[in-house]
């Protein structure tokens, strides 16, 4: 007769032999992996049958209101619309006096936007966009994006175009009856045009690739 502690170790021997059963025996269950279970060798592994699919086609259509890069130098990529000196004046005294103070000498948010020109020659630099800006169009496109502040990009092409002109005549770079488009702010000459040099890096020659990239 068998004792309790022999009939104990043969009932753990048999479940050992069940469960090792289970898992040799072809019943198809696969682990989270997508390994079959009793799989030996990465030449057993299965690919995943369902694969995360996000997102969707991107159209040239759905990139239009991202894509509003300027090129700067010669005004490439600005809008069509117009903006006066006097337009800006009266748009720069509802939208922006508040933050850049009157005639944009200074505010509660923000220095001046006059003045400094020719300071960038000096250890005493006045940062303002007739003092730094080499080229008109940038400041367009930094007034597209960013301002108000409160509400950026809010402001319509022509406004844009007003308040460009309204800080070039107080810079003295354009005269009061200027009207500032596409054409025009790109051939406002800057002080500062000559105070940069050619970023001559790689990158900055990328062109965006969509299919067949390098």
């Amino acid at each position: 007769m068998l004792s309790v502690k022999s009939k104990l170790l043969l009932g753990a021997a048999a479940v050992a032999l069940a469960i090792a059963g289970c898992a040799s025996t072809g019943g198809g269950g696969t682990s989270a992996t997508g390994i079959p279970l009793g799989a030996t060798g990465p030449h057993e592994v299965q690919p995943l049958s369902d694969k995360p699919r996000f997102g969707q086609a991107v159209s040239e259509a759905d990139l239009a209101a991202w894509n509003i890069d300027i090129r700067t130098p010669d005004g490439k990529g600005l809008p069509a619309g117009r903006g006066t000196v006097a337009d800006g004046q009266k748009l720069y005294q509802s939208r922006c006096v508040a933050c850049h103070g009157e005639a944009a000498k200074g505010g509660s948010m923000y220095g001046s936007m006059v003045g400094g020109i020719g300071s960038f020659k000096t250890n005493a630099r006045v940062v303002t966009p007739g003092s730094m800006y080499p080229y008109a169009p940038i400041l367009f496109d930094y007034i597209r994006r960013t301002m108000p502040m409160d509400a950026p990009q809010t402001l319509s092409v022509n406004e844009v175009y007003a308040l460009s002109a309204y800080i070039l005549n107080l810079n003295g770079l354009i005269p009061a009856n200027a009207v500032m488009d596409q054409n025009t702010l790109a051939r406002v000459q800057m002080p500062n045009r000559d105070g940069f040099i050619t970023d001559t890096r790689p990158d900055v020659k990328a062109t965006r690739c969509m299919s067949n990239c390098k």
